[in-house]
């Protein structure tokens, strides 16, 4: 399934590069890095299974001379560190070897070239370092596999683990991998920057896209490529991304949504690990305007433990009200660009709500505006509070004992997901399973669960702090923000209580 190439007879011991069966329509078709493809041309061999010391007859599938190499015109050696390196990827059409057998026939399998949809996954890789490496002309390949990440700027996958010297480059990075049946799905190939890295260590495959796929389409079909291709564009932040990258956005603590800045429709206040406080304006349309600080780094805000946005006050813009380390609770009314304003102490220090884990507004009274706040306590309890107004928490109701499952409500908010006038709570468990809880009441209690997710490792590992607003302006508070654990940020536009909306990144992984 995963060979190398020679220049002549594979007798010797100067074999070039990496390369595996495609499983395709042709059955004939290897792939490899783009770097490697420019050097190999009609008069190299893919030998499959590669044995050192075997003559071309004595190797496990024979040999199969290369026809052609199929590659984006666009790449170049001398643009290795630019981000049309994400264009390094080569696929070689081969005669039947020897013995007069397609090259699938032959090896009696093949990868499934996929285009995943993350940078994160985990991956079998399997390569042969150059002789000066590895003067046995073993593969390398791992019993465990390899976890990739998004390599910063580039549409490329990256991965640690020693071993992967040069003679690697063109690796296929398999999911799934099964070498009984060798079978799997092929997500990439070692190279891209810097031809795959510079070290051992350290390695790189460009993430299959729709330009892998058309270089692939034209390999099985025989057809040239384009020859004048429009300029490749790197990764770009769409319009409605924020400015900073997933390295800074690892640190946003909390979320809260309200509106403002007067504009009627959500804004998002973020607390940052280092104390800092920023309020940005949302357009309406599921983008941000500039930032404000509210709050400058190493500010009091540090010590903030949870927060949420309502209009309790009763004013013209949201208020923001927060639980401090010390159980103290304050609400700042109208908050706005141009900073918090005053300061109402809810709850003095050193009270019960030093237990306090979460806190999230809403309408659950048959009212008109957000001035009602539920509470996760860390015993596992759920209150309700209605009426909440500046130095007061109104009525209090008990929506869920004390209850050790509740405990694992590790992150909550509140929405109009079900369109009903009463609000509905949006639970994310510890094991990634996510409720809403349809119209819950004063009077009737927590509203009707609904499952949205099953437990999961994507948002039970990853999903770190969540908030919902109305961003998409249509005066629905049906909109999830949510920030992973490597930083990226996602909306999710119009979500429904048994399903997640229509996703828009807002901050991009690796970034």
């Amino acid at each position: 399934m995963v060979g190398t190439f020679f220049g002549h007879a594979p007798s010797r011991t100067d074999w070039y590069c990496t390369g595996s069966v495609i499983d395709t329509s042709s059955r004939n078709i290897v792939l490899t890095a783009g770097h490697c493809g420019m050097q190999i041309d009609a008069s190299y061999v893919f030998v499959p299974q590669f044995v050192k010391g075997a003559g071309p007859d004595q190797q496990p599938f024979g040999i199969f001379k290369i026809q052609r190499i199929f590659m984006d015109v666009r790449y170049g050696p001398s643009q290795t560190a630019l981000p049309v390196s994400d264009l390094d990827t080569a696929f070689a059409r081969v005669a039947p070897n020897q013995f007069g057998k397609r090259l699938q026939d032959a090896v009696g399998g093949g990868l499934t070239f996929t285009r995943p949809s993350s940078y994160n996954n985990a991956v079998q890789i399997i390569g042969y370092p150059a002789y000066k490496y590895n003067k046995a002309g073993h593969a390398v390949e791992y019993s465990q596999l390899m976890q990739t990440t998004q390599l910063p700027g580039y549409r490329q996958m990256q991965m640690n683990c020693t071993g992967f010297f040069g003679g690697t480059s063109g690796s296929p990075w398999i999911t799934d991998w099964n070498p009984k049946t060798l079978t799997g799905h092929v997500i990439g190939n070692l190279g891209g920057k810097g031809g795959g890295g510079s070290n051992d260590w350290t390695s790189y495959a460009p993430l299959f896209g729709q330009n892998a796929a058309d270089l692939l389409n034209d390999a099985i079909t025989n057809q040239d490529p384009p020859r004048n291709p429009s300029p490749y564009v790197g990764l770009q932040l769409p319009a409605n991304a924020f400015p900073e990258g997933a390295s800074t956005w690892q640190h946003a603590k909390l979320l809260a949504s309200g509106d403002y800045t007067g504009n009627h429709h959500s804004d998002l206040i973020v607390v940052w690990t280092d104390g800092e406080v920023t309020l940005y304006p949302g357009d309406g349309k599921g983008g941000f305007l500039p930032e404000h600080q509210l709050a400058k780094p190493k500010s009091i805000w540090a010590n903030a433990v949870t927060i949420t946005g309502g209009d309790f006050a009763g004013g013209g813009l949201y208020d923001l009200m927060v639980v401090w380390v010390d159980g103290e609770v304050t609400l700042y009314p109208d908050v706005s660009a141009n900073g918090f304003g005053s300061e109402v102490q809810m709850v003095k220090p050193h009270t019960i709500w030093e237990h306090a884990q979460q806190i999230a507004a809403g309408q659950f009274h048959n009212g008109t505006y957000v001035t009602d706040l539920v509470v996760r306590w860390d015993d596992g309890e759920l209150t309700l509070y209605t009426s909440v107004g500046s130095g007061t928490f109104g009525n209090e109701y008990q929506l869920q004992k004390p209850d050790p499952t509740w405990k694992n409500a590790t992150l909550v908010t509140c929405g109009t997901f079900s369109g009903q006038q009463n609000w509905d709570i949006f639970i994310r468990w510890v094991d990634g399973e996510l409720d809403t809880y349809v119209a819950t009441s004063s009077q009737t209690g927590l509203g009707t669960e609904t499952k949205i997710a099953s437990p999961n490792r994507l948002w039970g590992d990853h999903a770190s702090v969540i908030t919902a607003g109305n961003y998409i302006g249509d005066n629905i508070n049906d909109d999830l923000i949510v920030r992973w654990s490597d930083g990226e940020t996602t909306l999710y536009e119009d979500n429904a209580p048994f399903a997640i909306g229509t996703e828009h990144t807002l901050v991009y992984p690796g970034t």
